[in-house]
Formats: structure tokens, sequence, C-alpha cells
């Protein structure tokens, strides 16, 4: 239970309604910083869509135009992509309230190792996003040459825009594992040697869940993220294995 101690309340308990209320506070400092971050995508935008077409034009050459095909793309296209800027630029912001929201409620070692699980989160995040951009490249170079050279392309501004966005996603939704499998050996659901002994079914559930992730599903995309997501995965493994082992020290000592 969340705690915040005064002199009304010495044993620092909040009620429902005190609880209702951090939380509707949370959300509005949350919404205010996407609001913030879209307003910036917005001002930002010429040099945004520079950057986004740089997988494309790497693959086709200066012949990298995107094509709009209603009156109203435009303007919809620009704000897509503020919004989704910033929902970006306000994950750190998100992940900030909801562990002021918890974290008071929480002993001072589950603070410290909850700050430090939300905070490898977000660096794995921007990993995963910066390791799909590089890939992208080569993912469309696939994607083009595949269907043949009598097609010519020249692809919808909003469709690749949408594109782009969901394989930066996708990298760095998937480059969440360790995170996920960390929290569950601490709540005592899974342990690394249940981790290690499945390790073989781990690998094709990794390779399913990434071909439903990207929305390519190209060979390239599907193995520069799938194998990353496994050496995730034994990076889970080794973390429960220096868990155990330290764990099984201090009760030695004891």
């Amino acid at each position: 239970m969340v705690m915040k101690t005064n002199k009304s309340n010495p044993m620092g308990r909040m009620g429902v309604l005190e609880h209702l209320t951090e939380l509707r506070i949370r959300i509005i400092r949350s919404l205010i910083a996407v609001l913030i971050g879209a307003i910036a995508g917005w001002v930002l935008y010429p040099e945004i869509i520079s950057f986004i077409l740089g997988p494309y034009c790497e693959t086709l050459g200066t012949d990298c135009t995107l094509r709009v095909d209603e009156p109203l793309e435009g303007i919809n296209t620009r704000f897509m992509v503020s919004t989704y800027v910033g929902l970006a630029l306000a994950v750190p912001v998100w992940l900030w309230q909801f562990w002021k929201f918890v974290s008071p409620g929480l002993h001072k070692g589950e603070r410290r190792q909850g700050l430090f699980l939300v905070g490898g989160g977000i660096v794995l995040f921007v990993a995963g996003t910066m390791l799909a951009f590089l890939t992208l490249p080569r993912a469309l170079d696939f994607l083009v040459t595949i269907g043949g050279t009598d097609l010519i392309t020249e692809f919808r501004a909003k469709a690749y825009i949408s594109f782009v966005i969901k394989m930066m996603l996708a990298f760095g939704l998937g480059f969440q594992l360790p995170v996920v499998l960390i929290i569950l050996q601490r709540l005592g659901i899974l342990s690394y040697v249940t981790l290690r002994r499945q390790w073989r079914y781990a690998v094709v559930i990794i390779v399913v869940v990434v071909a439903v992730l990207t929305p390519s599903g190209d060979p390239i995309s599907l193995l520069a993220l799938s194998v990353p997501m496994y050496l995730l995965y034994e990076l889970s493994i080794l973390y429960g294995w220096l868990r155990a082992r330290r764990l099984r020290k201090i009760s030695e000592d004891v």
C-alpha cells in the first residue's frame, strides 16, 4: 500500500479515495508529457520525416519520395507522426510516474531494485528501436526486390511511416524480455533452472513471437530480433543463477 507520513497520519496509510486522487494526478502528468512531446513532434516534423526516410533512401537511392493520395493525408500524417513522437518522448515520464505511485509502498531494497529495472527497461527499449532502424534498410531492400524488377516502388506516406514506427516498437518491446523474466523470477513464478531446461521451447516461442510482432515478416528482421532476444533470455538465466548464489551465500553466513 502506498504510504505517506504526516502528523495527522503517523502510519502513513492512504485510503481508497487518496489512492484514486494520487493515480489521477499521475495520469494527468503523463498525459501532459504526451501533449508536450506531440507539440515537439509537430514542430520538428520536417527533421523527423527526413530521419524516417533514411532507410528508404538508402534502399532506393535519391528517388525516395513518398506518395500522398488524399487531400487530408498530409495533415493526417503530420498528426500521426506528432502523436507517436509524443508517446515515445513521454515513456520515461510514464515509467517515472508509475514508479512514484508504487514505490512508497515498497521496502528500501525493493525500491532500489525496482528503479534499476525501470532504468534498464528504458535502456533496452531504446537499444531495440535503434537496432530496428539499423535493420530497416536491409529489410526494405528484401521487400522491394522480392517482387521483381517490373514493379515500381513508391510507398504511401502514411503506410511507410506506420511501418517504420511499428518495426521500431516491435524491437523495443522484444528487448523487454529480460525485464519480464527477472520480475517473474523475483516473484517466485519462474526459476533460472526452469528457464535453462526449457531453452529449446524458448527458441521456438521467441521465433513465433517475433514473427507476430514484426509487421514485415521478412527473414532479415526475424533473425535480427530473434537472436538478441535469445541472448537476453540467456542473460536472464545468468541473473537468476547469480541471485540464487548470492541468497545461498547469505543463508550460509547466517
